[in-house]
């Protein structure tokens, strides 16, 4: 082979970039947020939050939370521990929400909220799609 054209091989003599192209194959395309998965999804929460309308019930209303100060949503009554979180900068952008939905006691101790959280990222990431299709 001339020098000019050489490749570069692996100790058991494939190019180098076969393997690298084989390896792409076989990893796991990222997880596109799916805002009609979030909505499915978001229907655990449904028993006590809104997330189109600006209306509490057992929990406060979720239209618009992304981007919003914790504990702020008018007319509803925190917990202590979620209105310390506002105030002391807690603010709901992805990050955030995401820490929140995986473990809720964890992100905001003492949070009265009651759940323990959704298991997988690809859930968290259509819940928040779904949110944020609610502005």
């Amino acid at each position: 082979m001339p020098s000019s054209i050489k490749s570069r091989r692996c100790s058991f003599g494939l190019p180098i970039g076969l393997i690298l192209v084989g390896w792409a194959a076989v990893q796991e395309p990222a997880h596109a947020a799916d805002v009609e998965k979030g909505r499915r999804v978001f229907q655990t929460c449904a028993s006590c939050h809104q997330a189109t309308s600006e209306t509490n019930g057992f929990g406060p209303y979720l239209k618009g939370v992304v981007g919003r100060r914790a504990g702020s949503a008018a007319g509803f009554n925190y917990s202590q521990a979620m209105r310390d979180a506002g105030t002391g900068g807690l603010i709901w952008d992805e990050k955030a929400l995401a820490e929140f939905l995986s473990s809720p006691k964890k992100k905001v101790p003492g949070t009265s909220m009651r759940f323990f959280g959704l298991w997988f990222q690809s859930e968290i990431d259509d819940v928040i799609a779904y949110l944020k299709s609610n502005p």
